[in-house]
């Protein structure tokens, strides 16, 4: 229940309103893959998430910015989360795109710094979240991209700093 309020918080209070929405996305993310960027295996699971990214507000070196926010529930009872921040879709050609995000997450895992055996102890409640998407268009509304997301404190709540990356893919729906 705590962590459908969180996800329902965050969605209806960080989400740019309806009216704005550019973009929704649903997506199913590998949870806790092991990268050279963290320190992976104590966690296991599926994350399924729901978002939505918001009209271009800006460019930044010819990408379209937007802003998003979603959530994530792992399916195995492990970390929940969600996330507020802003990506820049780059378009490739041929109707491929690429989409570097940075984000902002707060999560329902152990917040603890110390290393433990039965989950993350990600060292802080709240968290960056860089995310990188490939995409590709389907059709005018639709699009599917392979994703990568990560969450750690970059050592700003310690030196211990497992982090986690998911990995998987995210349909969007252009409204």
């Amino acid at each position: 229940m705590k962590t459908a309020v969180i996800c329902a918080a965050l969605l209806a209070g960080a989400a740019p309103g309806a009216a704005q929405a550019a973009e929704l996305f649903g997506g199913l993310h590998v949870h806790d893959v092991k990268t050279p960027l963290d320190d992976a295996g104590l966690e296991s699971g599926v994350d399924v998430s729901l978002g939505i990214r918001g009209n271009t507000i800006g460019h930044l070196w010819k990408g379209a910015l937007q802003p998003y926010v979603f959530a994530a529930v792992n399916t195995a009872g492990n970390t929940n989360y969600g996330a507020v921040g802003i990506s820049a879709k780059y378009q490739l050609g041929n109707g491929w795109y690429f989409r570097p995000g940075l984000g902002v997450a707060v999560h329902t895992g152990s917040a603890g710094k110390f290393y433990r055996t039965d989950k993350i102890a990600f060292g802080s409640r709240v968290l960056f979240e860089p995310e990188i998407g490939l995409g590709a268009q389907i059709n005018s509304h639709l699009s599917l991209e392979a994703s990568w997301v990560h969450m750690s404190h970059a050592q700003l709540a310690g030196k211990e700093n497992p982090g986690i990356d998911n990995l998987g893919v995210r349909l969007n729906l252009a409204l």
